[in-house]
């Protein structure tokens, strides 16, 4: 005898598939909440991570820029102790110069000269006097020269004026102080290789100018 199914299974069976799809869907979500889940936390550890590196990083560059303060202070200092450094070998270079310049000035002037003024604008003496002769006035700019200590003569006036029949020319003369005592730059860099030697002795005997009779 042949049976009929008179159920509605194709009703069934919709409705069966509805549920599966129902639950695959379902499923679905879920995964996708969980996989944004890992992601957003996943890029959240990485950003936290990198502020941290960052928070390091500027930690660490506060530190190197008080470093670098520290060092732009000391270098201050150091220029500043430098500086009173020159001055005062400055000074006391000058001190010793200025003896031997008063020396020099003695030792060099030949008879038949006579100084009436002496007046210094830095590196620059001025001398002013009377002479017997242009011989003698010669000499005694030659005798400068070879002192050592004051360095190119050079003679700007130099004229016949009454008033001492016995040093009749009147003449003014610059030349440069020199130290001969000073470092050298023998090859021309600007920077001083090595202290000269002894001043040379001026040409000339010591004599006390005056005038002849």
């Amino acid at each position: 005898m042949a049976r009929i199914n008179l159920l509605p299974w194709r009703a069934e069976r919709r409705k069966q598939r509805q549920k599966e799809f129902t639950q695959m869907l379902a499923a679905s979500a879920v995964l996708a909440v969980l996989l944004a889940f890992l992601i957003v936390s996943y890029y959240n550890a990485q950003i936290e991570g990198q502020e941290e590196r960052n928070a390091f990083l500027r930690d660490q560059i506060t530190q190197v820029d008080a470093k670098i303060k520290e060092i732009e202070a000391l270098d201050q200092k150091k220029a500043k102790l430098l500086a009173r450094k020159d001055v005062i070998e400055q000074l006391q270079a000058n001190r010793s110069q200025m003896v031997h310049l008063f020396d020099s000035l003695v030792r060099t002037i030949p008879d038949g000269v006579i100084l009436t003024g002496v007046k210094q604008e830095g590196d620059k003496l001025t001398l002013e006097g009377r002479g017997q002769s242009y011989g003698r006035i010669s000499t005694y700019m030659r005798n400068l020269e070879s002192s050592g200590w004051m360095t190119r003569p050079e003679l700007s006036v130099i004229e016949a004026k009454a008033g001492d029949p016995g040093l009749p020319f009147t003449f003014t003369l610059t030349v440069l102080l020199a130290n001969p005592n000073a470092p050298r730059d023998t090859d021309g860099d600007g920077v001083p290789d090595a202290p000269a030697g002894t001043p040379p002795q001026a040409s000339a005997a010591p004599a006390q100018g005056g005038t002849a009779s």
